[in-house]
């Protein structure tokens, strides 16, 4: 992890928090699809609480587990609460060495830097719930989404159950019609979990999309209909309502 890419992540989580905020102004009690029985007031909220939780943890550096953190809600305008709680983080981790040590419930790496890049998919995943709350869902940009799909099965690797269903390669692709080799990532899925790697797309399922569109998915924002879904469907499905994400 470069001083630039962290420097990159920090900025996207800014950007991606704003864009929550944004869409959410003038809908705090819209439905959010994505997070069944929230408005766009919980999806405030939870943003404020949640980076001030990773701040503290950035703070305290090295430990066994998270800081015992209570976070109030606010008495008057949950916007400008939740302005401060994403303002609390980047000073967090504009504070630190992007390689120091800090707390994750993902395990390792247990750095600085592995927080501000999950802090990135945190805000994009709730912005497009935001908008789409709103009625005008957009794409999650483009580097964010690549690297939060490459985020998500690396996290999925580490901490996932056991695969239940008999052994089985799903291809993740994210093709956004560029020129070149599009991202590919190859998931192999064993009874002891998952083992994800880079390479040609194979198996028993492929799943094709634009990043937006796959990372979605992956999270369970969008369904199979919105990527092209190659070879046994049955597996991508299994596979896409596999981990557990609450």
């Amino acid at each position: 992890m470069t001083f630039a890419d962290y420097a990159l992540h920090v900025e996207q989580m800014v950007d991606r928090s704003a864009a929550l905020r944004d869409a959410v102004r003038g809908h705090l009690d819209a439905v959010v699809p994505g997070c069944p029985g929230w408005t766009g007031r919980h999806l405030v909220l939870h943003l404020g609480k949640v980076q001030r939780f990773w701040a503290a943890i950035v703070r305290a550096g090295a430990a066994d587990g998270p800081p015992d953190v209570t976070v109030e809600p606010p008495d008057d305008d949950p916007l400008e609460w939740a302005t401060a709680g994403t303002e609390t983080l980047r000073a967090a981790l504009g504070a630190v060495d992007p390689d120091g040590a800090a707390w994750t419930w993902w395990g390792e790496p247990r750095r600085a830097h592995a927080i501000a890049r999950h802090q990135v998919h945190e805000a994009a995943i709730h912005a497009f719930d935001a908008q789409e709350a709103a009625g005008r869902p957009e794409p999650v940009p483009r580097e964010v989404a690549r690297d939060g799909i490459d985020e998500f099965l690396a996290i999925v690797e580490r901490c996932a159950d056991p695969w239940p269903h008999p052994p089985a390669v799903v291809s993740v692709v994210a093709d956004d019609g560029s020129a070149g080799i599009p991202p590919a990532w190859v998931v192999t899925l064993r009874p002891d979990g998952a083992r994800v790697a880079r390479g040609t797309p194979g198996g028993e399922a492929t799943l094709r999309g634009g990043a937006s569109d796959v990372v979605l998915a992956l999270y369970r924002r969008r369904g199979l209909d919105t990527l092209r879904v190659e070879g046994d469907a049955d597996v991508a499905a299994r596979f896409v309502a596999w981990p557990d994400l609450d």
